[in-house]
């Protein structure tokens, strides 16, 4: 089996989870500049096996579209273009700011460390994840 890789995707920056390669745990890879995100991703799945990519799909609670989605949407156009052999699905990512904000606070991590956003992103990316590894076994 290959990993599965979930990305939060940011105006700036952008967190990173994946899969063990029997798909079973999630954990988080990483944070990076948005600006550099293709190329740090084909770079990885260079190394890895990597069999799918889930991309949060921002939503406002209500279910309307966030600002950040037009961002989303041209970033996958772009990876379904370039890299059609690994593809690319949306994810409902609601809420996954709170709820890694609460994890971080369940973790005991101190106020310092969680204002690091970067560290926010990775782990939102680590609950989109589990989240989306949880609706496949359903």
């Amino acid at each position: 089996m290959a990993r599965i890789l979930s990305i939060d995707y940011g105006k700036k920056r952008t967190g990173l989870a994946v899969t063990d390669p029997l798909q079973i745990i999630a954990g988080g890879l990483a944070t990076v500049a948005t600006s550099q995100l293709f190329d740090y991703l084909q770079a990885y799945i260079a190394r890895e096996q990597v069999e799918m990519i889930v991309i949060g799909e921002p939503r406002q609670p209500n279910g309307e579209p966030s600002e950040n989605l037009a961002r989303v949407q041209q970033f996958v156009s772009r990876w379904r273009k370039a890299v059609p052999q690994v593809p690319i699905q949306y994810y409902d990512e609601r809420f996954t700011s709170v709820l890694a904000h609460q994890a971080m606070i369940d973790g005991g991590l101190k106020k310092k460390a969680r204002q690091n956003k970067g560290l926010v992103d990775e782990i939102s990316a680590t609950i989109i994840l589990e989240d989306y590894l949880r609706s496949k076994k359903r």
